[in-house]
C-alpha cells in the first residue's frame, strides 16, 4: 500500500505514467558584442542550444550542460539566467521550454553533433536569420523582443519574475 492507500498493482498506470510532455531549454548564448549563437539544423532552421531537461536537474543547470554537449562552450550554471517559461503543443505533444540566457561563455563553438547542426554562427540582433525553429524563437521573444513575435501565436509565455 502507498501513502493514498491504494495498492500500485492495483493501478499500474500511476507506478509510472506515460509521458504527454516534453520538458527543455534553450539557451541564448551572447557574446562580448552581444550577438546570440544560432546552429543551423539541416532542415534549414535556424536553433539555439538546448534540449531536454533530465530528471532531478534545474533548467539552469540544462542549459549549462546542454551548451556544453552541443557546442563544447562552457558557463556555470549560475551564469545562466531563466527569463521565461514557454508552453507549446506543436504536433500533439505539450513542450514546456526555459527561455534561458547566458553571457561570458568560454572557448569556440564547434560541431559536436553532426546530425543535428550544420555549423555554429555567431548574429547581431538585426542579423537573425527568420527561419528558427519554434521554441527557439519563442526563446528569442524573451531576450530580444521585437514588434511581431516570432514564435508561434499559440504559444503561452510566462515570464519569471526575479526577487520578493
Amino acid at each position: 500500500m502507498n501513502t493514498t492507500g491504494h495498492d500500485a498493482a492495483e493501478r499500474p498506470e500511476r507506478a509510472r505514467p506515460t509521458p504527454h510532455s516534453l520538458t527543455g531549454v534553450g539557451v541564448a548564448v551572447l557574446d562580448a558584442s552581444g550577438r546570440v549563437l544560432l546552429g543551423l539544423g539541416h532542415d534549414g532552421r535556424w536553433e539555439l542550444p538546448g534540449g531536454k531537461v533530465d530528471p532531478g536537474e534545474s533548467f539552469e543547470t540544462a542549459a549549462a550542460r546542454e551548451l556544453a554537449e552541443e557546442t563544447g562552450l562552457s558557463v556555470p550554471a549560475t551564469a545562466v539566467r531563466v527569463m521565461a517559461v514557454v508552453v507549446d503543443g506543436s504536433r500533439g505533444l505539450t513542450r514546456v521550454t526555459a527561455a534561458a540566457v547566458a553571457e561570458g561563455a568560454t572557448g569556440t563553438p564547434v560541431v559536436t553533433e553532426p546530425d543535428k547542426i550544420a555549423r555554429w554562427e555567431w548574429f547581431p540582433r538585426d542579423a537573425v536569420p527568420s527561419a528558427l525553429f519554434g521554441p527557439s524563437a519563442s526563446v528569442l521573444d524573451h531576450v530580444w523582443p521585437e514588434a511581431v513575435a516570432r514564435g508561434a501565436a499559440e504559444t503561452y509565455h510566462y515570464p519569471v519574475r526575479t526577487g520578493g
